[in-house]
């Protein structure tokens, strides 16, 4: 994924405040043991100085050899010592050592002048959070969605409960959420306007990014506009950004597929999305509206096909959850 300027600062501002959350840490925890163990004091200054003695050692010569010998065996000796004394106080060896979130390059964001993993999945959230700016994750969860805004009677059409139906949707999705992986499999949620399918996707959403997974979240019609503005771009401004977070990250949810302007342009995305992510084994959510039928007619056969070969297709039932909520207050 190409890398903006604006990303790269906030995952720069991101390390140093791991830096400093690290340091600040392990300067209170040594005012804390030097407190209760003094001796530690006298210990780091000899460690310290030994350390530096054998740096101004390295350019004697061989004469500077038993020298350097005798300051490296003084120095494990009081890092020895040092141990001893914290293990003896009942804290860990390294309680002195600053605890970095990322040990491969202490929140450095480097490892031998190549980024490190931890910058490179810095840069990854910072591109998905861009997308998902307009997800209201926090008020969209399993605990508030409620099943008595459903009708307990059967539908004729499809001889079964909305209410019923529902909780069975309900359990798939926090179950889908709670055992997520890359290999979780895709999703069509299909069903009329109000019948909770926003709802329960960004729960899902909610759950998996809580589980340490990356999700883009967004509307279908919000999602391709940036496509197309990504693509249309004057010569050295498309970064293809957008279009290649869609097609990486952990879990892609589209929501409200089909109230989109569609055009060449968009059917060619979709397809390019949904083909790509199946060939990658990456998950998807999508819902919409629409029937088959009305798919087909939008998107072409080539992309129905894909869908009905490679999702599992939950239907949602009943009536327009929003006017019963305004029925009931």
């Amino acid at each position: 994924m190409k890398t903006t300027a604006k990303h790269l600062r906030a995952a720069e501002r991101e390390l140093e405040l791991r830096r400093e959350r690290a340091e600040a840490g392990q300067r209170q925890r040594r005012e804390a043991a030097l407190r209760r163990i003094p001796a530690l004091e006298t210990l780091e200054q000899q460690i310290a100085q030994s350390g530096s003695a054998i740096v101004n050692a390295l350019g004697r010569g061989e004469e500077a050899v038993a020298y350097m010998r005798l300051l490296a065996q003084q120095n494990l000796a009081a890092q020895a010592e040092r141990e001893r004394l914290l293990q003896a106080a009942g804290l860990p060896a390294n309680h002195l050592e600053p605890r970095y979130t990322c040990p491969v390059c202490c929140d450095s964001g480097y490892v031998m002048g190549q980024r490190c993993a931890c910058f490179k999945e810095l840069l990854r959230q910072q591109a998905y959070r861009e997308l998902c700016m307009d997800a209201p994750l926090e008020s969209s969860t399993f605990n508030s969605f409620v099943l008595e805004y459903y009708s307990p009677q059967a539908e004729p059409a499809s001889n079964c409960a909305p209410r019923d139906h529902m909780a069975q949707v309900l359990a798939f999705c926090e179950q889908y959420a709670e055992a997520f992986d890359r290999c979780a499999g895709n999703l069509l949620f299909q069903g009329a306007t109000g019948l909770g399918k926003t709802h329960l996707s960004l729960a899902i959403a909610q759950r998996v990014i809580e589980n340490g997974y990356g999700v883009i979240y967004g509307s279908a019609q919000n999602l391709f506009h940036r496509l197309e503005r990504e693509h249309f771009a004057r010569f050295g401004e498309n970064t293809g950004e957008a279009e290649q977070a869609l097609l990486e990250c952990d879990l892609l949810i589209l929501d409200d597929l089909g109230a989109e302007f569609s055009t060449t342009f968009t059917v060619s995305a979709l397809y390019n999305i949904i083909n790509t992510r199946i060939n990658r084994a990456l998950p998807t959510i999508i819902n919409t509206n629409l029937t088959a039928k009305q798919r087909e007619e939008i998107y072409s056969q080539r992309v129905t096909s894909r869908i009905i070969g490679h999702y599992t297709t939950l239907r949602f039932l009943g009536s327009d959850v929003r006017q019963a909520k305004q029925t009931h207050g």
